[in-house]
């Protein structure tokens, strides 16, 4: 049941009860006009409640294991006296299910753990739409007390990119001995990495690990650091055994430290905030571009006179225009 008092959301989140955490989240998933008119006064209220956790971004190839590194990490900070929340940005829910369903099975120990929250992403939709509910999703438990939001792409491609425009650190986890060791791993998601860690550094692999980690350090030396005040190192780790991990933690700190003293930090997370308004306005105007009455009428005809060459690109995307004008 979905309350139509704001403040029956913004009191739940502050006061940490889980159930209304739960239901906030579910009035900012909602598509619903309403709903979304409700969750924006909620969300308004809760901005100034956000922004001092840390926003961790998790990526890997298909098997890097990171299901198993974010329970690992979530466990050890809880141990710490964090209270940790695990997101997920998954375009391909719609078609595959979603695997975030399963990581949640997964990661048993943590679910059960009272300092950390599980949020499957929503299925269906664009990435866009995805990626915007995990924004929120993220600010909304931030105002709930998770001091450490853990970001985990399950998607493949411009997820990546997706995800490192939301965090503060962007940690990409790889594997040894998986043939190329830079197969299967674009260039631009190493450029958006702020550390490289190679998972199951353990066994018989800690010795193929050590040969992964200089491979990527000689391969990020060949690309143009993303902040003049963080060099981005390769680390080893091994989530099973519980090594490496701490060291990982470590470095996520020590860069938080470096760019807020250079003033980095609030700079990218006031530019971070900019590019998503940009892109919330994008994905709303398609939106209505699509439910106008008169759109939804030349539509069809438009697109079969494109298909069959009876009219340029150009002249049909200025007919839209025309309609749109008209309407203002």
């Amino acid at each position: 049941m979905i309350s139509d008092d704001p403040q029956y959301y913004i009191d739940g989140v502050l006061d940490q009860n889980r159930q209304i955490l739960a239901k906030t989240i579910t009035l900012i998933e909602s598509s619903l006009p309403s709903h979304q008119e409700l969750g924006g006064k909620v969300l308004d209220q809760l901005l100034s409640h956000t922004g001092k956790g840390i926003r961790l971004g998790v990526t890997g190839i298909p098997g890097a294991g990171k299901s198993t590194f974010i329970e690992s990490l979530g466990s050890r900070l809880i141990e710490k006296g964090h209270r940790v929340a695990v997101l997920a940005v998954d375009p391909s829910s719609s078609r595959s299910g979603g695997s975030i369903l399963a990581d949640k099975t997964r990661m048993e120990r943590l679910s059960t753990e009272e300092g950390a929250y599980i949020r499957p992403s929503p299925s269906g939709g664009t990435l866009g739409g995805v990626a915007r509910k995990t924004r929120e999703t993220m600010l909304v438990c931030e105002a709930a007390g998770f001091d450490v939001a853990i970001v985990e792409t399950v998607g493949v491609g411009q997820s990546e990119t997706t995800v490192s425009s939301m965090v503060d650190f962007f940690l990409v986890l790889m594997i040894s001995g998986a043939g190329d060791e830079l197969q299967g791993i674009k260039k631009g998601v190493l450029e958006l990495a702020d550390a490289v860690a190679i998972n199951k550094a353990d066994g018989n692999n800690i010795k193929k690990a050590e040969i992964a980690k200089k491979e990527y350090e000689n391969a990020l030396h060949l690309l143009n650091p993303a902040s003049p005040t963080w060099t981005t190192p390769v680390l080893t780790c091994s989530a099973i055994e519980m090594t490496g991990v701490d060291e990982i933690w470590s470095n996520i700190l020590l860069h938080k430290k470096k760019m807020v003293e250079s003033g980095e930090f609030e700079d990218k997370r006031k530019k971070q905030a900019l590019e998503w308004m940009w892109s919330l306005l994008e994905e709303g105007l398609k939106e209505r571009f699509f439910m106008h009455p008169e759109i939804k009428k030349i539509l069809p005809g438009v697109v079969r006179s494109v298909e069959k060459g009876l009219s340029s690109p150009s002249a049909a995307v200025n007919k839209f225009l025309f309609v749109l004008d008209k309407g203002l």
